[in-house]
C-alpha cells in the first residue's frame, strides 16, 4: 500500500524536489516520478480537486470499478491505485501506478523501430483491445475504452495499459462530457469549452464504440509514420476480420484510407498544445 504521508509531502514539495516529470503534455495531469525515497519505484498523477464531496466520492468508486472491471475484461495493467491528498483543504484525487520501463513505451518505440517491429506492437494492441470488448458485450451499463497508442507500453510482447482517468464507467454521456471539462488540466479548455460543450462531450464516442477504438489505433499509427500508411492499414483490415468479426463491417469501412482525427478535435489540440505524448 501507499505510504500517503510520503505522497501528501512528494505532492506538496517543489517542482524540483518531486522528482521527474514523465510527461507535461496530458490533458488531465503532468505525471510525475519521485527521483528517492519509497514512491521512486511509482508514477502520481495529480488531478484537480472540486467542491462537491458526493461527487468525488463517486469518483473514487467509478475509478475502483473501472480498474477492476479492465482487468476483469483481460486488460494487462501496472498496479493502480486511486487516492485523496488533502491540499489546503481540498480533497484531490490523485492516482498511484507502478512505473513502467520508459523504454517500453509505445508511441516513441511505434517512431523509431522498424516496420516489422511496430506491426507486432500494434498486433499486440489490438488483442488488448478484442479481448476487452468481447467481455464487454455481455456487461451491463456502460463502460469504455481509451486504448490509443500513447497509453499503452509494451513489454516482451505484451501490451501493457496506463490509463484510468477519467473512468470510463458508470457515467451517462452528458455526464462524461462535463468530465472533460470539469478535470482538464488546461484553464484554457475549461475557459472555452462550456460555450462549445457539445464538441467537447462528443470527444469521448470513440472510447464507447468496439470498432472506432480499433480504427483509432490504427489512425494515430498512420499518423506517427505516413509514409508506413498502407502497412497499418492492411494490418487493421486483417484484425477485424479475424479477432473482431462482430464489428468488421463498421471497423472496415473505416480503414479504407488513413482515420483523421475529427475537426474540432484536432483544433482543441492545437489550442492546448497537446502533441500525444505517452499518458503515463
Amino acid at each position: 500500500m501507499t505510504d500517503l504521508d510520503e505522497l501528501s509531502r512528494l505532492i506538496r514539495a517543489d517542482a524540483q524536489s518531486r522528482g521527474q516529470t514523465i510527461s507535461r503534455l496530458g490533458y488531465f495531469c503532468a505525471p510525475f516520478r519521485p527521483d528517492s525515497g519509497p514512491l521512486s519505484d511509482r508514477v502520481i498523477k495529480v488531478y484537480r480537486g472540486m467542491g462537491d464531496a458526493a461527487a468525488l466520492d463517486r469518483l473514487k468508486r467509478c475509478h475502483d470499478d473501472y480498474v477492476e472491471a479492465l482487468l476483469a475484461g483481460g486488460v494487462p495493467m501496472p498496479a493502480t491505485e486511486f487516492h485523496f491528498v488533502d491540499l489546503g483543504g481540498a480533497r484531490v484525487p490523485v492516482v498511484v501506478q507502478e512505473a513502467l520501463p520508459v523504454d517500453s513505451l509505445m508511441r516513441p518505440r511505434m517512431q523509431k523501430e522498424p516496420l516489422a517491429s511496430t506491426l507486432e506492437m500494434m498486433e499486440a494492441a489490438g488483442q488488448v483491445i478484442a479481448r476487452f470488448w468481447l467481455w464487454a458485450r455481455d456487461q451491463e451499463g456502460r463502460i469504455g475504452f481509451h486504448p490509443s497508442i500513447r497509453n499503452f507500453a509494451v513489454i516482451e510482447g505484451q501490451a501493457v495499459f496506463f490509463d484510468t482517468f477519467p473512468p470510463l464507467i458508470h457515467y451517462s454521456r452528458g455526464e462524461m462530457g462535463k468530465m472533460l471539462l470539469t478535470f482538464s488540466d488546461k484553464r484554457l479548455m475549461r475557459i472555452i469549452g462550456p460555450l462549445m460543450q457539445k464538441r467537447v462531450t462528443g470527444i469521448q464516442d470513440e472510447w464507447y464504440s468496439p470498432p472506432e477504438t480499433l480504427v483509432g489505433l490504427v489512425g494515430s499509427a498512420c499518423r506517427l509514420r505516413p509514409d508506413d500508411a498502407e502497412a497499418y492499414l492492411a494490418w487493421g483490415r486483417d484484425f477485424v476480420t479475424r479477432e473482431m468479426a462482430h464489428w468488421s463491417d463498421e471497423a472496415l469501412a473505416g480503414l479504407q484510407a488513413p482515420p483523421k482525427l475529427p475537426g474540432y478535435w484536432t483544433g482543441f489540440r492545437k489550442l492546448l498544445g497537446l502533441q500525444g505524448e505517452p499518458n503515463v
